[in-house]
Formats: structure tokens, C-alpha cells, sequence
């Protein structure tokens, strides 16, 4: 029996076979919701020939998911944090109920009365960050507290009935904020696109997206770096609320009327999107590429299964049962992380409120 021969001291070491698994891994974790999002489409336009691999229903799952997408993405930037911001839903319901009701009972034209709905979304952000950061409230109950004051303002409002334009309808350019087509395709898919690109280059290319990434992985360590932890706690809700009252305000362009009890439809799917999302492209954190990707795959998913003529009650159990794998996956990105950040020898990142956290 012989032994292995000893390796000469001069003989190159050779990379550790883990690394190649890993990076595997890595690939796989970062791209694999692409992946899905492009089998999901090969299989329904397999399973429906006729109907899903067209520009018309690529484009009805572009308008009637651009709304969603827009909330995603707004929920997306509390969470790099490490903070939730639950009044969305709440927010969404009155900004868009807030529109109409200053253009149909108040007269305002309607430029002005959309400027000052984003301008009422970000005030509300405003006042999220300071009782979260200052008061010292856990987001959670903060959120939610604002979000209830937000929902009976709105019941307040309408009196708990739809508002509903005039007989001469809503201005048409108005409407045309979500009904109009750019290259063949719906406006708010635009939009979408927009949004995401600006919140890349928030959050990926520049100090203030930095500063939040370190804030959400390890508030301590940011505080003894000198990044102010609560101003821009208060950015984060301020951004969230100004995407939350410009998707209230594509919503009402969409219903073109109010309804009081329509923005809690859309609070689940924002945050399937936002954590699901955390999983893809950069997992362990909140980033808007992944919650794009997120939303797609969640799109495609219900356009496949209502066109294979599902009954009502799957969409909330696909959302939900949704949800739950994207906070397993979320929590699993994060604890493979803390061990490759231990094995590195980097510094660990804490823990805090939300399951995504960051390097």
C-alpha cells in the first residue's frame, strides 16, 4: 500500500474544489428566477399555442401588471433597509381615491391634482420615517398604525362609496397616462422600466444606495462609521411614499373612478414581488433588478394559470403560497451569507427586522 506523494513546496497550490460548486451555486441563486421566468412563458405558450406567446396578451399582462410592479418596487427601498412599510395598500387606496376627488368634487385640473397626490405620498413617508426612526416604533405596527389612519380617511372621503366622474368622463389626457401605447406597447410598462433603472442607480451606483445596503445589513456598524442611520431611515419611507402616491395616481387613470376598498388587493403581491425579488440577481438584498424579475415570474405565473381557466380562489393561494417560499428563500439567501461572510473572515451581518439583509 502506498501513501499519496508529498506536494513539493514550489508545486502551484491548486484552487479548493468548493469554489467551483460555489460559484455554481451562486449562478444558480442569482439567475435561477430568470431562468424560471423563461421557462414559465416556454411552457404556457407550449401548453396555450394560440393565445399566450402573443404581442396582445404580452401586453394585457404589461397593463394590468404595472401598477403591482410600481408598488413592488416602491417597497423594495424600506426593505434594503431592513424595515417593512405595511400602509402601501393603505396608501395606494387614498392616493388614487384622492386624485379624482380633487378633479370631480374639487375641480382641480389634473396635473395639479396628480402633482399633489405624490407630493401627499411622500409627506406620508415622511411622517412612516420619523415614528419608525425617531419614535422608535417598530416598522411593522408603525406602518400598519399610519395605514389604518390612511383607510379611514379614505372611507371619510367617499363616505364608503365610489366616486364616479361626471357625465363628460375624466380628461383624456389623463386617462392617457396608463391607456396610451409607446412602441406598440402599454405606456406603464415604461414607466415600470423607468422606475427600475432609477432605483438601480439608487441603490447600486450611488452613496445614498450604499449607505442604505449597510444601514439594512448592520445599523450598529453603520452608526460607529458615522452614516446618519435615522435621516436616512427617513429617505427610505419618503421614496416609498412618493412611488406609492404616483402608482395611486396610474391607478385611478386605469379604474377612472375611486374606489374605496381597492388598494389592499395590491399590498400582498407588492410584497411578494419586493422579497421574492431579494432572492434574484443580488440575493440577500432587496434590489430592483430582482423585484422586476419578480414580478415578471409572478405575472406570467397568473397569466398562465387564469388562461388554463383556474378557478378564483388560486390567485390569492398562488400569492400567498408565494410569499411564504419567497421569505424561506430570503431567509436561506441570508443565512448563506452569514456563513460565506464567515468563512471569508468578513464581518457577519447582524440581524434586525426584515429576513433580507445585506453585505
Amino acid at each position: 500500500m502506498t501513501g499519496a506523494a508529498p506536494r513539493s513546496p514550489h508545486e502551484p497550490s491548486r484552487p479548493p474544489r468548493w469554489r467551483p460548486v460555489r460559484a455554481r451555486g451562486h449562478v444558480i441563486g442569482a439567475y435561477g428566477l430568470l431562468f424560471l421566468t423563461a421557462l414559465l412563458f416556454l411552457v404556457f405558450s407550449l401548453a396555450l399555442p394560440g393565445t399566450f406567446p402573443t404581442l396582445d396578451n404580452v401586453s394585457s399582462i404589461l397593463f394590468n401588471q404595472s401598477v403591482p410592479a410600481i408598488l413592488a418596487l416602491g417597497a423594495t427601498v424600506p426593505i434594503a433597509t431592513g424595515r417593512f412599510d405595511l400602509s402601501i395598500g393603505y396608501g395606494l387606496g387614498l392616493a388614487h381615491v384622492m386624485v379624482l376627488h380633487l378633479m370631480v368634487a374639487g375641480g382641480w385640473p389634473w396635473p395639479a391634482a396628480c402633482l399633489a397626490v405624490v407630493a401627499g405620498g411622500g409627506l406620508v413617508g415622511v411622517c412612516n420615517g420619523l415614528l419608525v426612526e425617531f419614535a422608535r416604533i417598530n416598522s411593522f405596527i408603525a406602518t400598519l398604525g399610519t395605514g389604518t389612519v390612511m383607510y379611514g380617511i379614505t372611507g371619510w372621503i367617499t363616505g364608503g362609496a365610489r366616486i364616479v366622474p361626471g357625465p363628460g368622463g375624466l380628461p383624456p389626457a389623463f386617462t392617457d397616462l396608463y391607456d396610451a401605447t409607446f412602441l406598440g406597447l402599454p405606456l406603464p410598462a415604461f414607466y415600470v422600466l423607468a422606475l427600475a433603472v432609477l432605483l438601480w442607480l439608487l441603490l447600486e451606483r450611488l452613496p445614498l444606495g450604499r449607505y442604505l445596503y449597510v444601514i439594512g445589513s448592520n445599523p450598529r456598524a453603520a452608526d460607529l462609521v458615522g452614516i446618519p442611520t435615522r435621516r436616512y431611515g427617513v429617505y427610505a419611507f419618503t421614496a416609498s411614499g412618493l412611488v406609492v402616491g404616483f402608482a395611486g395616481v396610474l391607478l385611478a387613470a386605469q379604474q377612472e373612478l375611486g374606489n374605496p376598498s381597492v388598494g389592499m388587493d395590491y399590498l400582498l403581491p407588492a410584497f411578494v414581488g419586493a422579497l421574492l425579488g431579494s432572492t434574484a440577481i443580488r440575493p440577500g438584498r432587496a434590489n430592483a433588478a430582482g423585484t422586476l424579475v419578480a414580478v415578471a415570474v409572478l405575472a406570467i405565473g397568473l397569466a398562465g394559470i387564469q388562461q388554463l381557466g383556474a378557478d378564483f380562489w388560486v390567485t390569492p393561494l398562488f400569492d400567498g403560497g408565494t410569499l411564504l417560499l419567497a421569505v424561506g428563500l430570503a431567509g436561506y439567501a441570508a443565512r448563506r451569507r452569514l456563513r460565506a461572510a464567515t468563512t471569508d473572515g468578513r464581518p457577519a451581518p447582524t440581524t434586525g427586522e426584515g429576513p433580507p439583509r445585506n453585505p
